[in-house]
């Protein structure tokens, strides 16, 4: 399926309702974007809201994936730093593909997505996001050109008895 991705577009009832809905969907499959299942869009609410609150101060930036019917299926925010020492480079947060797509390309057309986004931001030489470690993610971001540059062992825990390793990853964009 091709998906058409645009930066920063316009924040409507219907943008929020689709990122919330694929946030909860990828959630619910297992996906590793700040929830455990079971949750609902509602769950994912107040992180939404930090996010576009970070957009309206243009702290942050957007690129949303949509198939032919306009449904958001791709998401990505990139943050910016504020830190003058590190304005050179950003955060890439809840990256995620409808589990749907996964296996099809989606990913990787994101990530080029991501990668385009900050590169038309000006002044932008890297992007660094984190990943939960056992998912095969740091594998995935690898291969977008993604290398590992910290891991805290046991950071992530999803369940009394299950932590996982938070993973930073540096993509080089210079």
């Amino acid at each position: 399926m091709d998906l058409r991705f645009d930066l920063d577009p316009a924040v409507t009832p219907g943008l929020t309702d689709g990122i919330r809905t694929l946030w909860a969907d990828v959630s619910n499959a297992g996906g590793a974007v700040g929830f455990v299942p079971p949750v609902t869009a509602e769950d994912i609410r107040p992180d939404l809201l930090a996010h576009l609150v970070a957009i309206s101060e243009e702290r942050a930036r957007l690129v949303v994936g949509r198939d032919e019917r306009g449904r958001v299926l791709a998401t990505a925010f990139l943050h910016l730093n504020t830190r003058r020492l590190m304005k050179h480079w950003l955060w890439a947060y809840t990256v995620m593909v409808h589990p749907a797509l996964q296996g099809q390309g989606a990913g990787t057309a994101l990530m080029a997505a991501v990668e385009e986004a900050a590169r038309s931001i000006g002044g932008i030489e890297g992007i660094r996001l984190t990943c939960r470690g056992g998912t095969g993610l740091d594998a995935f971001y690898a291969s977008c050109g993604y290398k590992e540059i910290g891991r805290a062992p046991r950071a992530i825990r999803v369940a009394d008895d299950d932590f996982r390793d938070d993973i930073t990853m540096w993509r080089e964009l210079v």
